[in-house]
C-alpha cells in the first residue's frame, strides 16, 4: 500500500479546500439569488445560517478524513464499530463525486469557452443585443461537437494536474490559481463599482432593506438562504474529506475549517460586487437566474469601456473557480482507485479519464441530440436531474451521514470526533454545541431536503411529484438503514 500523500504546508490545505468549495455555487448562483431576495437583506440571513449550518458539518467532514487517514471509499470502514453499516455509505459518496463531474466538467468548459470567445473579441460589437447573446449561447449548447471539444479540455487538463501528485500538481497548481483568482476578482470588484450608476447597485447590496424580505415573503428568504448557506460549501459527498486525509495533526481543524469558510464567503461576496452593481450601471435586473451569466454579463461587458478585456478576465475568473472544484474532485476520485485497489496514481488518472468523459457525455448531448429527455419536466434536461440528485439529494442526506456518525453512540461517538477535531494548535470546538448537531442540524437538514423536493415538483404535475417522491423515500430509508446498525461489540463503540 502506498504511503500517504501529505500537504506540503498550511495554506496549501486552505487554499485547495477553499478551492473545492468556492464554485459555481459562489460565482453564478449567489449574485442572482441576492438580486432575487433583496440583496443585502439576503446575505445577512445567508452569514447567519453559514455559520449554524455549514460549518460544523464541514468539521465533522474533515475530521472523519483525518481521523481515517481515508478518503470516503473506505474512511467510515476504517472508523465505524464493527457490525455497523456506515460503510455502505462509501458507495454513495463516490457515486455522489462522479455524478457531480458528469455535469460540473460540462459548465467548467462553457467557461474556458467564453473565456476565449471574449478574448476573440466575439461580443465586442456595440450593436450587439441581448438576444443576439443569447442566440450564441443556444448556438453553443445545440453543438454537441464544441460542447463535448471544451468538456474534453477541462477533464483532461484537470487530471493532467491531479497525475502531477498531491504535493506537486493538485496543492502547487491550485494554490497558484487560487492566488490569481483572488487577485482577478479584487481587480473586476474595483471596476464594477467604479462605474457610472453603480452607486444604486453597491446600496442594494450592501445596505439591506428588510421591506424586500417582507415583500418577498420572510419564510421563502429565509429557505433561500439557508438552502445556499448549506450547499454553497460543497459538504456531504466526501469532496472535502478527502483534503482531511492529507493533512498533518498540527492544527485543530475547527479553527482550518473557519478559515476555508470565510474564504468561500469572501468570494461568493466579491462575486456579488461585481455583477450586481454593473448590472445597475446598465440597467439590467440582477435576478435573471442563471442566464445572468452567460447572456446578461456578456452583454454588460460589450457596453462597457475595455469590455473585452474584462469580460475575458471575467470568464478567466470563473474558470478558475470551476477548475479548481473539478480538480479538487478529481483528487478524491483518484483516491478512491488507490484507497481501495492499491492502484498507482497514474493507472487510477488514465482509467479515470475515459470514464469521466464518457460519463459526462449524457450531459453533453442532453443539450442537443437528448433534448427530448426531461426527466424533471417541461424545460427541464438531463443536466438539471445530475444536479439535482447532488444538490438536493446527496450532499443533505451525506450530510446528515456525516453528522450522526460523529455524534451517535454506534457511529463514531461525539468523543473520538471532539478528539479528532481538536488536535494541534488553535481553537476548540465548541463541546456545547453536542446537542445542536446530534438533534437540531439534522431535522434542519430534513426540513431544507423535503421544502427542495416541494419547490421542484409542486408546479410539475402529479406524475413527476409523485415518481419523485418515490425517490425521496428510498433515499431516506437507505440512510435510515445505515445509520440504525448496531454494533456487534458495544464496547467498540464511542460514547
Amino acid at each position: 500500500m502506498q504511503a500517504r500523500e501529505k500537504f506540503g504546508s498550511r495554506l496549501g490545505f486552505i487554499l485547495v479546500s477553499a478551492g473545492c468549495a468556492v464554485g459555481l455555487g459562489n460565482v453564478w448562483k449567489f449574485p442572482y439569488m441576492c438580486g432575487q431576495y433583496g440583496g443585502a437583506a439576503f446575505i445577512v440571513i445567508y452569514l447567519v445560517f453559514l455559520a449554524i449550518l455549514g460549518f460544523p458539518i464541514m468539521v465533522c467532514e474533515f475530521s472523519v478524513g483525518r481521523g481515517s487517514q481515508k478518503s470516503v471509499a473506505t474512511s467510515f470502514l476504517e472508523l465505524e464499530p464493527k457490525g455497523t453499516r456506515w460503510h455502505y455509505y462509501g458507495y454513495v459518496g463516490m457515486a455522489g463525486n462522479y455524478l457531480l463531474m458528469m455535469f460540473y466538467t460540462t459548465v467548467a468548459g462553457w467557461m474556458l469557452y467564453y473565456c476565449y470567445r471574449c478574448l476573440a473579441g466575439e461580443f465586442t460589437n456595440a450593436a450587439l443585443t441581448t438576444v443576439e447573446v443569447k442566440e450564441k449561447f443556444q448556438a453553443m449548447q445545440d453543438n454537441p461537437i464544441l460542447l463535448s471539444f471544451w468538456m474534453i479540455l477541462a477533464v483532461l487538463v484537470s487530471f493532467a494536474i491531479c497525475s502531477l501528485g498531491m504535493q506537486k500538481g493538485v496543492e502547487k497548481i491550485t494554490k497558484v490559481m487560487m492566488v490569481c483568482l483572488l487577485v482577478l476578482i479584487l481587480a473586476l470588484a474595483v471596476n464594477s463599482v467604479l462605474l457610472p450608476g453603480a452607486k444604486e447597485g453597491i446600496e442594494f447590496y450592501l445596505i439591506p432593506n428588510f421591506d424586500v424580505i417582507k415583500e418577498k415573503g420572510i419564510g421563502n428568504v429565509i429557505f433561500a438562504a439557508m438552502s445556499q448557506a448549506f450547499f454553497t460549501l460543497s459538504i456531504g459527498i466526501g469532496s472535502m474529506a478527502i483534503f482531511g486525509s492529507y493533512l498533518g495533526k498540527e492544527r485543530s481543524l475547527t479553527g482550518e475549517t473557519f478559515s476555508i469558510t470565510i474564504l468561500d464567503t469572501f468570494v461568493a461576496l466579491m462575486a456579488g460586487l461585481i455583477i450586481i452593481p454593473a448590472c445597475f450601471a446598465f440597467g439590467i435586473e440582477p435576478d435573471s437566474g442563471p442566464s445572468l451569466i452567460f447572456i446578461t454579463l456578456p452583454n454588460v461587458f460589450n457596453q462597457m469601456t475595455g469590455g473585452r478585456i474584462w469580460g475575458t478576465l471575467f470568464f478567466l475568473f470563473l474558470s478558475f473557480a470551476s477548475l479548481s472544484t473539478v480538480i479538487a474532485v478529481f483528487e478524491n476520485i483518484i483516491s478512491f482507485a488507490i484507497d481501495l485497489w492499491g492502484w498507482e496514481r497514474k493507472k487510477a488518472v488514465l482509467v479515470n479519464i475515459v470514464a469521466v468523459i464518457l460519463l459526462s457525455m449524457p450531459c453533453v448531448l442532453g443539450f442537443n441530440r437528448l433534448s427530448g429527455i426531461q426527466p424533471l419536466g417541461a424545460d427541464s434536461n438531463i443536466m438539471d436531474m445530475e444536479d439535482f440528485l447532488v444538490s438536493n439529494n446527496l450532499l443533505p442526506l451525506g450530510s446528515i451521514i456525516y453528522l450522526t456518525f460523529c455524534t451517535k453512540k454506534n457511529g463514531w461517538g461525539w468523543n473520538a470526533f471532539i478528539q479528532e477535531a481538536n488536535t494541534g494548535n488553535g481553537w476548540g470546538f465548541p463541546e456545547k454545541l453536542r446537542v445542536y448537531m446530534t438533534y437540531i442540524l439534522p431535522f434542519i437538514i430534513v426540513i431544507i431536503y423535503l421544502k427542495g423536493y416541494y419547490d421542484k415538483f409542486a408546479e410539475q404535475g402529479i406524475k413527476y411529484l409523485l415518481s419523485w417522491i418515490v425517490v425521496a423515500v428510498l433515499l431516506l430509508a437507505l440512510l435510515v438503514w445505515m445509520i440504525t446498525g448496531k454494533p456487534k461489540n458495544k464496547k467498540s463503540s464511542q460514547a
